[in-house]
């Protein structure tokens, strides 16, 4: 029998997006103003809100609009009609009707802010303005109709026009006593009966609407989110745009290793004393009483450093003393260029009287 086997690609599952996005596709996402935003928020509190702003603030909309009207018509009743009179009415019109609307104008404009200012923060970007090819593209923009956001948005948008519908048909069938009475009473009375029928449907509508948009937004998340997700090959990537190729930065970081070295070692000629352990610890100290307060540490190595740091202090006639507690203290305490600490004062000073001792014979 012939046996089959069965090629299988791990690249693909490497492809797939199943990471979270990392906080700098995020943020590479907010600057684009790619954010997860529901405009239903905004939307359904404004709603709510000018209902609200009608039923607290009714005397004063009730005031307004019959002055308004009543003015009107005595003005047109009375007054002798020419194209400056027609001008200046309508100019009064326009400021009163402003005056009028000025209370949800503001509660709609300061809403606005709040709403979206909750979901996203503070976020000012020209990106989402500027001009892209992609946004015309015929093949793109059908995808678009047909994509999974584009039904969820439809039945989005059935679902509130049907609880609208059952709310209002609710609302006009308990109060469908009220509403064939109406031809027996006073204009008035039917006003303030459409008025306040209008007011409790806005109050309702406005409250299921904000339940809903809160759904909305989560959804508005959630797909965000997901839409952000990345494959592991993208995390890695990632990491090496941002962290740099960690083999390269290997090199580097050797690359200056050895270049420290080199500096270092180019320094140790430089050195009145070489303190040893001996084999293990090599620290280099160097003292000029004019221009320095203590001595200052100039190499240290251990091990093979140590080692090479004896060879050239050797080379050029730096001397070299052995001891042990000294040199390890030195090493362990201090870095290349820092002064020798004050509790090793004495010690220090007594190896570099020593050492000067030892050049003067030698002179």
């Amino acid at each position: 029998m012939r046996a089959y086997r069965w090629s299988l690609d791990l690249q693909l599952f490497s492809q797939e997006k199943t990471e979270k996005a990392t906080p700098k596709k995020k943020q590479e996402s907010r600057q684009k103003g790619q954010v997860a935003k529901s405009m239903d928020v905004p939307a359904a509190f404004i709603l709510l809100f000018s209902f609200l702003s009608l039923l607290m603030m009714g005397d004063y909309y009730k005031e307004r609009l019959l002055g308004m009207f009543g003015n009107m018509f005595e003005d047109m009743l009375t007054m002798e009609l020419t194209t400056g009179n027609v001008v200046d009415l309508f100019a009064d019109l326009i400021v009163q009707g402003l005056i009028l609307l000025a209370p949800i104008f503001i509660i709609v404009f300061v809403i606005a802010l709040i709403g979206n200012y909750i979901q996203v923060g503070f976020l000012l970007t020209g990106d989402p303005l500027m001009m892209k090819f992609s946004k015309i593209n015929p093949i793109q923009g059908f995808k678009n109709i047909f994509s999974m956001r584009s039904v969820v948005e439809f039945f989005k948008s059935i679902l509130k026009l049907t609880i609208i519908g059952i709310v209002v048909a609710m609302t006009l069938w308990n109060e469908r006593e009220h509403i064939m009475a109406l031809s027996h009473v006073p204009i008035e009375s039917i006003f303030s009966f459409t008025a306040s029928i209008t007011l409790t449907l806005g109050l309702q509508i406005g409250a299921l609407l904000i339940v809903l948009a809160i759904f909305d937004y989560l959804f508005q998340r959630y797909d965000y989110e997901k839409s952000l997700r990345m494959s592991k090959q993208d995390v890695k990537d990632e990491y090496k745009k941002t962290e740099g190729n960690p083999l390269i930065k290997g090199r580097i970081r050797e690359r200056q290793r050895r270049m420290a070295m080199q500096r270092m070692m180019q320094e140790v000629p430089k050195a009145d004393v070489i303190i040893t352990n001996p084999t293990h610890f090599a620290i280099a100290l160097q003292y000029d009483s004019a221009k320095m307060e203590a001595p200052v540490i100039i190499a240290k190595g251990m091990d093979y450093v140590a080692l090479r740091i004896k060879e050239i202090a050797k080379e050029n006639g730096v001397i070299t003393m052995e001891n042990k507690p000294l040199a390890r203290a030195l090493y362990e305490r201090t870095e290349i260029g820092d002064a020798v600490p004050a509790d090793l004062f004495q010690a220090v000073a007594e190896v570099l009287a020593y050492v000067y001792k030892m050049k003067r014979r030698v002179n």
